[in-house]
Formats: C-alpha cells, sequence, structure tokens
C-alpha cells in the first residue's frame, strides 16, 4: 500500500526501529540501533533517515525522550509492507491442537476454552464471539424432562453446534408426551434455518390438537425467540485476559489501566469494531491500529480479527493489544485459532 513512498534504506531502519520498539517499549535512538543492529550506516545516516521518518508521518517522537516511536501509519506500513510472514512454530500449533484432539462438550465451554488458549499464546486480550445463528439449519431438538414443570431443550445445529434453553410449564405436562412433541418438532422444524423456523413455526404446529400436548407447544411457541435467536448481545462474546494487559509496560499509569477496565465493561464497543472489520473482508484476517478503529477508547490498541465458521453459521475470534505488539505471531495465532476452531464444530 505504501512501498513506494520510502526507499529501501528508509524501510529498513523502519523495520529495525520498530522491531526494537516491539522487543523494549523504550523509544529507539540512533546511535542504539547501530550497535545493536549491523545495518551498514553510521549513527549520524540512522539520525537523518529515522528524522525523514518522523517528517513523514511514519515515527514519533515523545517529549520525554531522545528516541523515536512508531505512529499509527508507522505500523501500518509495517503490516502491510515489511514484517516477516506469519508462522506459528510446530511446538505451537501442536500445543494448539492437543487441546481440542477430544474435546466434546457444548457450544459455550469450547468458546470459553478457546479465549482462553488464545489468549495464553499471545498473551493479549482474547475475544472469540459466539456464532450469528440466522443461517443455521437445525439438526434436531431433543426434549428432556428436568421435573413436573421444567424441560430442557437440547437444540442441535447441522455442523456441529449444540444450544441448550430451559422451559418453564407451570401448568405441569405429562412426561409421556414428550417423545411425541418431540417427534412432531423434528418432523416439522428439522432442515430448516433459524429465521424460517422463527417466521413460520405457529404455522407449522398450528394443526397440533391434542389437549395433552397444547400446555408444551404453547410454552415453545411463547418462546421461539429465545430458542432460535441470536445469543443475547451482553452474552455473546467471551473476553479473557485482562491480567496480560495489564502487565504490559503501556498500562503501568493507573488511567491507562481504567481504560482497559472500560474498554472490557463496555463489550458493546469490541462488538461492534470486530463485526464492522470483517463485515467487508472476504474472510481474511483484519488489522487495525490505533485509531483506524475511529474510536477514541481504542486508540492505544491494535485489534486483529478473522471468522471463524460453523457450516454456514459465522463466528468471530480475535485478540486486542497494545499496539507495539508481535504482529507477525499474532496474526498467525488468530488464523490457526480460527481454523482449528472451525474444524472442532465441523466435526462434531
Amino acid at each position: 500500500m505504501y512501498s513506494t513512498e520510502l526507499t529501501e534504506r528508509e524501510k529498513s531502519i523502519l523495520r529495525f526501529v520498530i522491531h526494537q520498539f516491539i522487543l523494549t517499549a523504550n523509544p529507539v535512538g540512533s546511535r542504539n540501533l547501530s550497535k545493536k543492529y549491523n545495518l551498514g550506516y553510521s549513527a549520524a545516516t540512522i539520525r537523518n533517515i529515522m528524522a525523514d521518518l518522523e517528517e513523514s508521518g511514519f515515527l514519533g517522537h515523545p517529549h520525554t525522550s531522545a528516541g523515536r516511536v512508531p505512529t499509527d501509519l508507522g505500523y501500518r506500513f509495517y503490516v502491510n509492507s515489511l514484517m516477516e510472514e506469519p508462522n506459528l512454530t510446530q511446538t505451537e500449533v501442536d500445543f494448539i491442537e492437543s487441546h481440542f484432539e477430544k474435546l466434546n462438550t457444548e457450544t459455550n465451554e469450547i468458546i470459553k476454552i478457546t479465549s482462553g488458549i488464545l489468549s495464553n499464546l499471545t498473551k493479549q486480550l482474547a475475544y472469540v464471539s459466539y456464532p450469528k445463528l440466522g443461517n443455521a439449519i437445525l439438526e434436531k431438538i431433543q426434549l428432556v424432562s428436568l421435573s413436573a414443570s421444567r424441560l430442557l431443550v437440547v437444540i442441535s445445529i447441522r455442523s456441529g453446534m449444540i444450544r441448550t434453553i430451559t422451559l418453564e410449564i407451570n401448568s405441569g405436562y405429562n412426561k409421556k408426551n414428550i417423545s411425541v412433541i418431540q417427534r412432531i418438532l423434528n418432523e416439522r422444524l428439522a432442515g430448516l434455518t433459524f429465521n424460517e423456523i422463527k417466521n413460520s413455526i405457529t404455522d407449522r404446529v398450528r394443526s397440533v390438537s391434542d389437549k395433552e400436548l397444547k400446555p408444551i407447544i404453547r410454552v415453545f411457541l411463547e418462546s421461539v425467540d429465545e430458542i432460535f435467536d441470536n445469543v443475547k448481545s451482553s452474552e455473546s462474546s467471551i473476553i479473557t485476559g485482562t491480567k496480560n494487559l495489564l502487565h504490559q509496560p503501556e498500562f503501568a499509569d493507573p488511567e491507562k489501566i481504567s481504560s482497559i477496565i472500560e474498554l472490557i465493561e463496555d463489550k458493546e464497543i469490541i462488538i461492534h469494531i470486530m463485526d464492522e472489520k470483517l463485515e467487508n473482508n472476504n474472510g481474511e484476517v483484519s488489522v487495525t491500529i490505533g485509531s483506524e478503529s475511529k474510536e477514541e477508547k481504542l486508540d492505544d490498541f491494535s485489534i486483529i480479527v478473522k471468522e471463524y465458521n460453523v457450516g454456514q453459521v459465522l463466528g468471530s475470534i480475535g485478540i486486542i493489544g497494545p499496539k507495539r505488539m508481535r504482529y507477525s505471531h499474532e496474526i498467525a495465532s488468530v488464523v490457526q485459532m480460527a481454523e482449528v476452531l472451525s474444524k472442532v464444530f465441523n466435526k462434531k
């Protein structure tokens, strides 16, 4: 994107400034750079190049230091044109896959486990959203009696996801009718998308006339939005790894700590940004750096996010961390986790 705007020397210096800043979190000086790396340029030449990069907007100059730090533009150029190919070590790939080899549990638990693994792998704040279920195809419904007035509804979605909802049936019900209602619901709803079910279920079960079946059918109809809708926004994602951010030097300042807490408490911002970035990204990984989010609370952060799929249903997985992050490694981590999560759901 910016490759024609910088000379090869400027690209080289920018790359090493960013590498050094990512390693140390300290502003980078020309003398430090010339000593640490065999660049083939004198400290004076490096200083002049860094001054040019600052003038062009790729580096910034903190008031309290003689060194330079990358700007959002500098990081963007680095991610688009300078960083190494995103790859994980085989040990890291094995670490990820070992956690999923024999995993056979409910969707919520899989998402929690995934978020924890991604946070541990990247040392950043990890985010995993519940898939959006409008296009999910119903595989089958199972009804399980919990008590004389409580019924567990187990929804199996084609490609492996499972949802459970507990219904309260105040008028009570006859347990022997459960298998009959389960058969009727599966005959009339299996193979439809959740959106189709919500729009047509009343017509599809209207002909059920048996009085003994009606209490369950009535409660099922009253709860159809809860059963077949997306997870409520406040519960639609799992975010883990707050302590990882708190250990980053950028957030040693108490004011910065409060900004992290605010961000985590206001999940709507994260959900909105994640969804927005994936909307027109054709399934590719998305990297948003600082002010690119156009959300002031995220000016100090970068966001990496990618879709995962459960058949025709899509969710998102990503990380949030300081702009000073190992972009190549973190991108590779998010991509690998998205691929593994898709495999886990699609083989269930």
